[in-house]
């Protein structure tokens, strides 16, 4: 075989490796039942309950924050994340979670809160939080 053509190869090999990892690695979205069927990580999207508690009570556990989210197709769950509360979490106007479906609670990773700038009335402030650096 001629070197052009192994380099080729190996060109092509490499390539399909990096796709493959690449599509590995990449999360879907999806709804609370979606998270129920699977036993990867999802994305969840939804909004804060407002009119439910929030449990966080950090003189007995500063590492447990739990609430209830309705997601976009209107299913409600009851979300735990070990970590700390995100500082303006009521303010939230959308709420993005990573995590799987524990039983009946989703075990949220990380949380994404889309929340409306103080600043300008057309901005979205972005705030994520992750258990593991929560924790730190």
């Amino acid at each position: 075989m001629k070197k052009s053509s192994i380099a080729g190869i190996l060109i092509i090999a490499l390539a399909i490796g990096i796709i493959i990892s690449t599509y590995a690695d990449s999360s879907t979205y999806g709804s609370f039942k979606d998270a129920k069927e699977s036993t990867s990580e999802l994305h969840v999207v939804g909004q804060l309950n407002k009119e439910k508690e929030l449990f966080y009570d950090p003189k007995q556990d500063a590492n447990y924050f739990a609430f209830y989210m309705r997601d976009n197709e209107g299913r409600e769950s009851k979300v735990v994340f070990n970590g700390s509360k995100p500082q303006d979490f009521e303010r939230s106007e959308q709420i993005v979670l990573t995590g799987k479906m524990v039983g009946n609670e989703f075990h949220a990773s990380k949380i994404l809160m889309k929340c409306p700038s103080k600043y300008t009335a057309d901005e979205v402030e972005v705030t994520e939080v992750s258990a593991t650096t929560a924790q730190n």
